[in-house]
């Protein structure tokens, strides 16, 4: 089955209204056939590692009860199109970045906040299915409506700061002054607590700006780092966990709640094996393996903070876990802070 963009843009309120009133979209046998997405190419092999595996494994075993219609590359829907396309029904599931969404689900903020994702980040069983931080973030999202399957097993290796020549940051007193791309909101406060200039610029202009002296540093992925070949421009990074991210499976509660239990059962057992193994592969077989071997041999200089320095980055940064927690209520923010850091809640 191929949807084009156009044709899928103007049937959306079909689509819509069917899933509203309960209706299974299936195949004369009786084959639920279900419609996922993501922004992220295939090009980007460690990130989508995890989302094409989970394709693949329901396609595969479990063909007698669904058939999934993947889009990736925003072919179908772009990143901005994709949560509210979920939300009204026009497609049945998503893979996000939970970096890009959290200004729609607050509590996602968890998976990227300064002094947080570091500790979490080194403890990944934090935040499996079934735990106690992965069910906080589950029942804060079904109060919107959505329900997440997985959160990829852990967050991403988190987004450090990768400085060029020019203008290297080696510590937290040369942020000062600096103009530093960044993405997310935590990012953004995190960098101006040290007095940084915050520049949002996409991935497929970092290249660029950091060539032409527009921004002196970016805080990012390495996966963005490899991915937009930004090695060729960034020769220090300083390895300071300033945010990060996970990649979530998303549905909508009342649909996913309508679905029958073998097309549930299904799309369970895909979850379990993305939670065992998108992140998992994306931070060990290409980060640890490839990239930062690859990295090192090309020439770059990469400074890990001192513990005193991640204890001050920590303790600036309070007021913007202090923000994130008026966001999501004192109580849910502490609590989830508490188990992102190992802490009995």
């Amino acid at each position: 089955m191929t949807i084009d963009r156009r044709t899928f843009l103007t049937a959306t309120g079909a689509l819509a209204a069917g899933s509203a009133l309960g209706l299974s979209m299936r195949s004369a046998a009786a084959q639920e056939k279900l419609t996922g997405v993501t922004y992220l190419p295939p090009s980007y092999a460690d990130l989508a590692y995890g989302s094409q595996g989970f394709v693949d494994f329901v396609n595969e075993k479990h063909a007698d009860a669904v058939a999934i219609d993947f889009y990736d590359s925003g072919r179908l829907l772009s990143a901005d199109e994709q949560l509210p396309a979920l939300r009204s029904g026009n497609i049945d599931f998503m893979f996000h970045t939970t970096s890009y969404i959290t200004r729609s689900l607050p509590i996602l903020g968890i998976t990227g906040l300064p002094g947080v994702v570091g500790p979490l980040f080194e403890n990944p069983d934090r935040m499996k299915r079934g735990t106690p931080l992965f069910q906080l973030v589950q029942d804060e999202l079904k109060k919107n409506g959505l329900t997440v399957l997985s959160l990829g097993g852990g967050l991403l290796e988190p987004e450090y700061i990768w400085s060029t020549d020019a203008s290297p940051v080696r510590n937290l007193d040369d942020i000062r002054g600096k103009r530093i791309r960044v993405v997310s909101f935590e990012a953004t406060k995190a960098i101006e607590d040290f007095g940084g200039g915050a520049v949002r610029i996409p991935s497929s202009e970092l290249y660029l700006a950091l060539q032409r002296g527009t921004i002196d540093a970016a805080v990012a992925n390495i996966s963005t780092i490899n991915g937009r070949s930004i090695q060729e421009q960034a020769k220090h990074v300083y390895r300071l966990p300033v945010t990060a991210f996970s990649i979530g499976i998303f549905v909508q509660t009342d649909r996913w709640e309508a679905l029958d239990e073998p097309v549930r059962n299904a799309f369970m057992a895909g979850a379990e094996w993305f939670d065992e193994n998108s992140a998992r592969a994306a931070n060990v077989d290409y980060f640890e393996k490839q990239y930062w071997p690859a990295f090192v041999e090309q020439g770059i200089e990469v400074i890990d903070p001192t513990e005193e320095e991640l204890a001050r980055f920590a303790e600036v940064s309070a007021n913007v876990r202090t923000s994130w927690m008026e966001e999501v209520g004192t109580e849910v923010g502490e609590r989830a802070i508490a188990l992102a850091l190992g802490q009995d809640a």
